[in-house]
Order: structure tokens, then C-alpha cells, then sequence
């Protein structure tokens, strides 16, 4: 998903993050209708519902983990001004997991004979990540696409910019 100039430079960081944030917004929408077709009785199994939302949790977890160590790390050596900025990102960060962690143990549970009730709740702990991602990724994107776009080749490991920029 990384492409680079003539130089080698990482070309448009910032602009592929903005991208991936997409993407990370459709599979979250997509997860979201599962569950709401799965409580009005169609969609898929919750045996799949439950592995969709874990990989998708698994995904996003090392998207915020590899953005909170050495992409923040090399934004805020080269941007000392967005140390605040980054502190608020890693912030949400901290609630993004919290709420990670409430959506893996209540899927972990769903199987054939889960009470709709369980399904329920999953679908409203995925309406508060909805809303917390929607307002992470804007204020990310506000604050730090330049910075990222600013940043030259050899300051991320190609390792660290694929797990920052899982894509479909």
C-alpha cells in the first residue's frame, strides 16, 4: 500500500493513514450491520460474526499500538510542538482499547444458541467505538496528516508502516 518518490521517500504517509481510516470505517459499518442483521434473523452465523469482529479488533488494536511507539515517536522528534496532539491521540487510544476489550469478551461468548440479548449488546458496544473511532480519526487527520506527509524515508521501518497501514 506504500508508495515512494523518486528519492525513496515515503510518499503521502499521512494520506494513506487518511485512507486507512476509511477502510477501518466501512469494516466497522460492515461489522455493525452483521449484528443488526443477525438480531433481525439473517446474516451470518454469530460463529463468523465473532471471527469478523475479532479481526477486526486484531487489526485495529496494532493500527493504534504501531501509531502510539514509533510513528508518534518519529512525529513528535520531528514536530515537538504536537507533543499535546499526541498525547490526546494515545488518550483515546487507551479508551478505543477499553472498548476493544468489552466487544472481544462479549463476541467470544456468541455461538448458535446466544440469546439475541448478548447480540444486542454487542451492536451497541460497536455504535460507542463507531462514535469514538469517528471522532479519533477526524482529529487525528486534522492534526497530524501534514507532519505524517513531512516525514522522509528511512525514519519508519517498512514493518511498522505495513502494521500502521493494514488495508483490504
Amino acid at each position: 500500500m506504500t508508495t515512494t518518490d523518486h528519492d525513496g521517500r515515503l510518499a503521502a504517509f499521512g494520506n494513506q493513514l487518511v485512507a486507512v481510516h476509511v477502510w477501518l470505517r466501512e469494516e466497522l459499518a460492515a461489522l455493525a450491520d452483521g449484528v443488526d442483521a443477525y438480531l433481525s434473523g439473517g446474516g451470518e452465523r454469530p460463529r463468523e460474526l465473532r471471527v469478523h469482529c475479532l479481526t477486526f479488533c486484531s487489526v485495529l488494536t496494532r493500527h493504534h499500538t504501531e501509531e502510539d511507539g514509533e510513528v508518534f515517536g518519529a512525529v513528535a522528534a520531528r514536530f515537538p510542538e504536537l507533543a499535546p496532539v499526541l498525547d490526546e491521540l494515545r488518550a483515546d487510544h487507551v479508551m478505543v482499547s477499553d472498548t476493544l476489550d468489552r466487544i472481544k469478551a462479549l463476541v467470544e461468548g456468541l455461538d448458535e444458541g446466544t440469546d439475541p440479548g448478548e447480540a444486542l449488546r454487542v451492536g451497541r458496544e460497536l455504535d460507542t467505538l463507531s462514535a469514538l473511532l469517528e471522532t479519533h480519526f477526524l482529529y487525528e487527520e486534522k492534526k497530524i496528516v501534514e507532519a505524517l506527509n513531512a516525514l522522509g524515508a528511512g525514519i519508519l521501518p517498512d514493518d511498522v508502516i505495513a502494521r500502521v497501514l493494514p488495508g483490504p
